[in-house]
């Protein structure tokens, strides 16, 4: 075991341990969107025609849903007009091109746009859209503030978790919080009642858990509606504040399906899971996923101590594809046997091989050895089988599972200038780090290794 221990926020969503040993810096970050700096990095090149207007957005301090929503309103054109390749923090200045499809629409409209903390720049036209499969990684730019000790202190705390990074090869590709939710990490616990069949369980936990850092207004309104019942329900619903809009709209339908009754029934709440967004109702089943995933990394590490830049006799591994990203497609992983191991370890070296783990799904094929074990034992420790990601009450958010490089290869920068006084807390020291990422790995996993916060 590491000496660092994490927080139990970060065990709340499976994350066990720390990679490296070295003490970390402490301090804040997004204290301001400015701090969090993201640039999206796509595989496209844009052309001078098509019936697809190709746009650079920039956003501070919206999320990438909302923002897209309100330029499809400004622009009178249906939200599935516009495409995207990945979602971006909210707290940031981030940088992605956008697609607007219409010959309807004129450049200058674009031009014209205003809208709060947006900027959109036109760069050009295609025939294709702007989706995830063009997404390579993300560029980030990212403050670290309020750091107690010597710069001379800092500097070398970072250059001694640098190295160690370097030398496992990467840093474990946990799935960062924001996959499971900020402030109300909930997701993963909808996602399993979902995936065990619970509905009515699923749609309660998310009306109606409570945690510590909610308003007082909410935690009220949420503890009215825990029990399920009717009348609480109702309750509930003229409390709940309206900015948990999610909340309110099932909170309707279920007091909608209830009246002139004297209790709601199971398919009141399957109707009430309904009127969510597909994407938030896929989202709580990716969430537990995400959350199995990183449980499994946690047992590799913890319980086996095996290693993540080196494959075993048993593993699954991918290949590097010719965007020298994992290639994470089912039929070109391959298992590892005694034969074969040494030329994959040859190829996991010079980055080429990926050992992966499990997002599980009703199609995922498990490892051998030792790997093995662990993934049917963290299964098992949650009641859960394969077959259960096929969700037979709401078959469309079923899923079939894949796997995921258990580590991300990550080089930090840190120029000389990068450590100096912090404007915003006099007497404390303010950090710039520099990295890329491949798509789907999480800047404050990195960032968890650094800063190493105790809460």
């Amino acid at each position: 075991m590491h000496q660092n221990q994490p927080p139990e926020s970060e065990a709340r969503i499976g994350i066990g341990f720390y990679s490296t040993r070295t003490e970390g810096i402490g301090g804040v970050i997004k204290t301001k969107p400015a701090d969090f700096l993201v640039r999206e990095i796509t595989n496209r090149a844009e052309q001078e025609e098509g019936k697809y207007l190709i746009a650079e957005l920039t956003k501070e301090n919206w999320d990438t849903h909302s923002v897209i929503n309100e330029i499809s309103r400004r622009l009178r054109v249906s939200r599935n007009r516009i495409g995207f390749a990945g979602t971006k923090d909210k707290v940031a200045v981030t940088t992605q091109k956008i697609s607007i499809w219409g010959e309807d629409i004129a450049e200058t409209e674009l031009e014209r746009l205003k809208i709060a903390d947006v900027s959109l720049k036109l760069i050009g036209s295609s025939n294709k859209a702007v989706s995830l499969g063009d997404l390579h990684g993300n560029e980030f730019e990212i403050v670290i503030r309020d750091i107690e000790g010597s710069k001379e202190d800092i500097k070398r705390k970072i250059a001694a978790i640098t190295a160690e990074i370097e030398n496992e090869g990467g840093v474990p590709n946990f799935f960062g919080v924001q996959r499971f939710g900020i402030r109300r990490p909930i997701t993963h616990v909808v996602g399993k009642h979902l995936i065990r069949g619970e509905v009515k369980e699923a749609v309660l936990s998310y009306i109606s858990d409570v945690f510590p850092d909610e308003s007082e207004e909410a935690k009220r309104a949420r503890r009215l509606c825990k029990e399920g019942e009717l009348k609480g329900l109702k309750e509930g619903l003229k409390k709940m504040p309206p900015f948990l809009r999610y909340e309110k709209a099932m909170l309707n339908e279920l007091v909608k399906n209830g009246r002139g009754r004297e209790s709601i029934n199971e398919s009141d709440f399957l109707s009430a899971f309904s009127v969510l967004p597909k994407n938030l109702q896929k989202l709580f089943v990716h969430a537990y996923q995400a959350y199995l995933f990183n449980l499994v990394l946690s047992r590799r590490r913890m319980n086996q101590n095996l290693p993540f830049g080196e494959a075993l006799v048993g593993d699954v591994v991918c290949f590097r594809d010719r965007f020298g990203l994992a290639d994470l497609h089912k039929d070109r992983m391959e298992k590892v046997t005694e034969d074969k191991i040494e030329a994959i370890n040859r190829l996991i070296k010079r980055g080429r091989a990926f050992v992966t783990a499990p997002a599980f799904g009703y199609e995922t094929e498990f490892a051998e050895g030792a790997e093995g074990e662990i993934e049917r034992k963290v299964l098992d420790d949650e009641c859960v089988e394969l077959n259960d990601f096929y969700i037979e009450k709401i078959p469309e958010i079923s899923s079939k599972g894949i796997r995921r490089p258990v580590l991300v290869p990550v080089k930090v920068e840190l120029s000389n200038e990068a450590i100096s006084d912090d404007d915003m807390n006099p007497g404390r020291n303010k950090v710039k780090l520099k990295f890329f990422l491949p798509k789907g790995s999480y800047a404050t996993v990195v960032l968890r290794e650094y800063m190493k916060k105790k809460d």
